[in-house]
């Protein structure tokens, strides 16, 4: 896998939240990190993008989302629940706050340091949630803010080898209490490492991948 993967660079990204949140599907993310490197294909997403009531940018900028007003490509991450992390990759230009959470991966690199860290040997529950997928690949507050396109230690990339999904699907965001009717979350269809109910993810329609432009 490692000598595939090619680092994305931010003039692939999309310049729009709602259309960045597609196009991360089928990426990979990757920690180099102390113990060994960890990857894994990202197969689910949500967009917060500008003026949406339900992200954390809503309200303007603060000292705890203030990487949600970086430049595309940098990641924000926060403590949420009292009781785990999640990672979002920022989706505008500097100063407008919006992003994408990593919802789930599809496990590569590094499982045995993911089961360790999660505490759990089933392979499709160990990236399987927000929550999950940075505890399985050891993210928290110390990569906020953090260049996704430049980073040595945790940044995203493609996989030269691998097919694109062609079947993704939208539906309704999961876990939130405002604008819950906005069809922002996205993720690989008939894949086993998305979360959600069968639902959520069995009757919506797939929709077309989002291109990056320059």
């Amino acid at each position: 896998m490692t000598e595939r993967l090619r680092r994305l660079r931010r003039r692939e990204l999309p310049r729009d939240t709602a259309q960045l949140a597609p196009f991360l599907i089928g990426k990979i993310l990757v920690h180099d990190h102390p113990h060994g490197r960890l990857s894994g294909r990202i197969v689910e997403t949500e967009a917060y993008v500008v003026g949406d009531a339900a992200a954390h940018a809503f309200r303007g900028e603060t000292p705890r989302n203030r990487s949600l007003f970086l430049e595309r490509g940098h990641a924000y991450v926060y403590f949420i629940y009292g009781c785990w992390y999640a990672l979002n990759v920022s989706g505008e230009v500097a100063g407008t706050g919006a992003g994408v959470l990593l919802r789930a991966l599809e496990p590569f690199d590094g499982i045995p340091l993911m089961q360790r860290w999660r505490g759990t040997d089933r392979l499709t529950d160990l990236a399987r949630g927000p929550g999950r997928l940075a505890t399985a690949l050891d993210i928290d507050r110390r990569y906020d803010g953090i260049d996704l396109c430049t980073d040595r230690r945790l940044w995203l990339a493609v996989d030269a080898a691998a097919v694109p999904p062609s079947r993704i699907g939208r539906s309704v965001r999961i876990g939130i209490s405002r604008e819950m009717h906005r069809k922002l979350r996205f993720f690989e269809r008939d894949n086993s490492f998305v979360s959600g109910s069968r639902h959520l993810n069995g009757n919506t329609p797939p929709i077309v991948s989002a291109r990056g432009r320059d």
